[in-house]
């Protein structure tokens, strides 16, 4: 008794196609997201930077310590050649001010001690001589001994020169505030 048994199966007229991988979609649109914003975000930084030379741009922050920019070409002759006007004598009222909070300490009740720096914008119309220097003295409410008086410089339109302050609060809830008291203008 010989009995053989044949098993036959058929084949699939076309392969099965592998199983596609459900981690590549993700990798793949992560790709793409990040070219986008990089794309967006250097279109808005160069948006930004060439926006900065232009009239009612507010001013660029820099430390005591930075390094002097390039010259650029020579604004007098732009100023000829456009007719442009300049603000040759601006006020306190034609800057906005605030403090930028960089370093704060608090102790309990006791009150903190707080680094700040000067955050101003120019806000008048008129743009300002870009062959002036401006020297802008502030006073700073919110220290426990009383209020402080800086000086900052204002050069080249856009190039603020200050020193950080450090100052003393009486409690946490102390708002630090600043007001322009003077501005002085040379060449």
């Amino acid at each position: 008794m010989d009995e053989t048994t044949e098993a036959t199966t058929e084949m699939p007229p076309v392969p099965p196609s592998p199983p596609t991988s459900m981690r590549r979609r993700p990798v793949i649109a992560a790709i793409v997201g990040t070219v986008i914003i990089a794309a967006i975000s250097s279109g808005i930084t160069a948006i930004l930077v060439s926006g900065s030379d232009k009239e009612g741009a507010g001013p660029k922050a820099t430390s005591a310590k930075s390094a002097p920019e390039a010259p650029s070409e020579d604004p007098t002759e732009a100023s000829e050649e456009t007719g442009e006007t300049y603000n040759d004598s601006p006020t306190s009222t034609d800057f906005a001010l605030s403090m930028k909070t960089t370093k704060k300490q608090c102790f309990g009740s006791a009150g903190c001690n707080i680094t700040v720096e000067p955050n101003v914008s120019y806000v008048s119309a008129t743009s300002l001589d870009p062959e002036k220097t401006l020297s802008i003295t502030y006073e700073i409410h919110g220290d426990e001994s009383g209020p402080v008086i800086q000086t900052m410089e204002l050069s080249d339109r856009d190039r603020l020169t200050y020193t950080p302050v450090s100052l003393s609060t009486a409690d946490r809830s102390t708002k630090v505030t600043a007001e322009i008291t003077d501005v002085t203008v040379s060449s």
